[in-house]
This record gives C-alpha cells, sequence and structure tokens, in this order.
C-alpha cells in the first residue's frame, strides 16, 4: 500500500478532472420545460433538433436549457418557471400566463429535443437569438451556444458574433427552417460539423 503525506498543501497531487454522471434524473428534470411560451401566444415558434455526439450517434440523456428574450428584444424579470406549493413542496408546474424566457429539456431515448418558445427580438447591435446550455456525458463542464433563427441575413451579417465566423461554422448556429413551421437546430459535440460553442471569462 502506497503512503501519500499530506502533511501540506504543497505534497498533495491535484485531484484529476473527470465527468460526473450523468445522474440528471435526480433533481435537473423540469416537468413541462419545453413549454417556455404561455398558452395560445401568438408569437410561439417550435424548435426540435438532435443532440450528437463525435460519431453522429444520438446522445439519450443529454440536457439543454434555454434562454431567450421575448419579441420586443426586452429580458423578462418575472418568476413562475419553478412554483411550487407552499405547503407541499410540491411541484406545480408553470402558471401558463407568464413567460420566463428559460426552459429545460431532456433528450429522449434518439437524441431529440424540443421546446416551444417565442419568437426573440433583437437586443442591441445583435440579431435575435435564444442562449443555450447544454449537459450531457463525457463533458467536464457544460457547453454554451446559440440559436439564430433563419431569415434575417442583413442582421446576420451585421451580429458581432456571426460576422466573425466563417460561412461553415457560421451555419452551425442559424436553425433551419422546416415545411410544418418548426425550426430544427441540431447540436454537436465535436467532429465535422462541430457547433460553435462560446467561452465566458
Amino acid at each position: 500500500m502506497t503512503k501519500i503525506d499530506t502533511s501540506s498543501p504543497e505534497k498533495v497531487l491535484p485531484t484529476p478532472s473527470h465527468t460526473v454522471g450523468p445522474f440528471y434524473g435526480y433533481a435537473l428534470p423540469f416537468p413541462g420545460g419545453e413549454d417556455i411560451a404561455p398558452t395560445g401566444h401568438p408569437e410561439t415558434i417550435t424548435l426540435r433538433g438532435r443532440v450528437l455526439d463525435g460519431a453522429g450517434a444520438p446522445l439519450p440523456d443529454a440536457f439543454i436549457e434555454l434562454w431567450g428574450p421575448d419579441p420586443r428584444g426586452e429580458l423578462p424579470r418575472v418568476d413562475g418557471s419553478m412554483r411550487r406549493d407552499p405547503s407541499s413542496g410540491g411541484f406545480l408546474g408553470r402558471n401558463g400566463v407568464e413567460f420566463t424566457g428559460w426552459g429545460r429539456v431532456q433528450t429522449d431515448a434518439k437524441g431529440h429535443w424540443y421546446a416551444r418558445t417565442l419568437r426573440p427580438g433583437a437586443r442591441g447591435s445583435s440579431a435575435p437569438y435564444l442562449s443555450v446550455c447544454v449537459f450531457a456525458r463525457g463533458l467536464l463542464t457544460h457547453l454554451f451556444t446559440r440559436i439564430y433563427l433563419p431569415g434575417d441575413e442583413a442582421a446576420h451579417a451585421a451580429d458581432p458574433l456571426l460576422s466573425r465566423l466563417a460561412p461553415a461554422r457560421r451555419d452551425t448556429l442559424i436553425a433551419c427552417a422546416l415545411d410544418d413551421g418548426t425550426y430544427r437546430f441540431d447540436i454537436r459535440l465535436q467532429g465535422e460539423g462541430e457547433t460553435v460553442f462560446l467561452e465566458f471569462r
């Protein structure tokens, strides 16, 4: 048995980073997390896609969090996503009226996800976008990216982030409009067609 000297901090080697879990099933599932838009709102859009690994295989246990402004470009400042019963502490779900701009979605067995939210409005010099956070197996820390919607090429050309990217990389941040009126946005964690991920310092 090897004995390790722990008498002083400088003699103790750091523990290497490693993945944890996924243990998402305990505290992170959020029933109704995909229904971000208030019921019946006329500016509701539906986004759907898959989370894929570097080999193109779907991830059945990934989580995606979405944040977005309302159609006027204003960030919501209301509570309402995580309502609980004050007496029992039980989960009550959304109230169906307030737009909080936030949602959490788990992928299904084939890596698919979907969310209903409001079409985001522009903020400052940026083209309208939704912020995305990805939690998945094999990640040491979560990843951040964005979803831009198609149809406003002038705004995309002037966007501070999109304008700095080569066309092939830029395309990984722009959802595709589908014939049924929904938008598709696949998230590839690495490899060919890897989604652009952002680093915040």
